[in-house]
């Protein structure tokens, strides 16, 4: 934020950032989503399906629903910018892959967790900065709460929750 802020960089640098982060926080989160399913159910197209429907409405509240809400309370004036219906196959493919990835990996969950929660604390930053008419370094705290918010709620509920709310409870003794 700094560096796009006092650099005086072209505003169109986040737009492209955000295009960036926003699909590789699709493909980081399917891959959870869909190895924390198949870890505790099974099945490959249920884990591809649980996966990038989790991936696609998780990622969209938190790239882009939470920040246009924190912006606007913080005094921005906000575009709505939905990946989903502007460009799907942005939203989409990289779902299918990262979906992909973690019905066949499975027990893969740590190393795309903790690297999910950077890209969607970058992406929606960057999401503020791209669709959001206000300086926002003087109001750094606030942006860190509302960051906070739009990462950690949606990308712990896309990762351990939603999966786990389609498996089935196994007794283990």
């Amino acid at each position: 934020m700094a560096v796009v802020s006092l650099a005086g960089l072209d505003p169109d640098i986040s737009q492209h950032t955000f295009h960036i982060l926003h699909p590789a926080h699709m493909l980081l989160s399917a891959t959870v989503t869909a190895a924390m399913f198949r870890l505790h159910r099974g099945g490959i197209g249920a884990s591809i399906a649980v996966g990038l429907v989790g991936a696609a409405g998780i990622c969209a509240i938190s790239d882009i629903a939470f920040p246009y809400v924190g912006g606007t309370l913080l005094g921005a004036t906000m575009t709505l910018h939905v990946c989903l219906l502007e460009h799907p196959w942005l939203v989409i493919l990289p779902g299918l892959v990262g979906a992909t990835i973690g019905t066949l990996t499975g027990r893969w969950t740590k190393c795309p967790h903790a690297a999910h929660v950077l890209i969607s604390t970058l992406a929606s930053l960057f999401y503020l900065m791209a669709f959001g008419e206000l300086d926002w370094l003087p109001m750094f705290p606030l942006v860190f709460v509302v960051l906070f918010i739009a990462v950690w709620v949606p990308c712990c509920t896309s990762d351990i929750i939603f999966p786990l709310l389609f498996t089935r409870r196994i007794k283990r003794h």
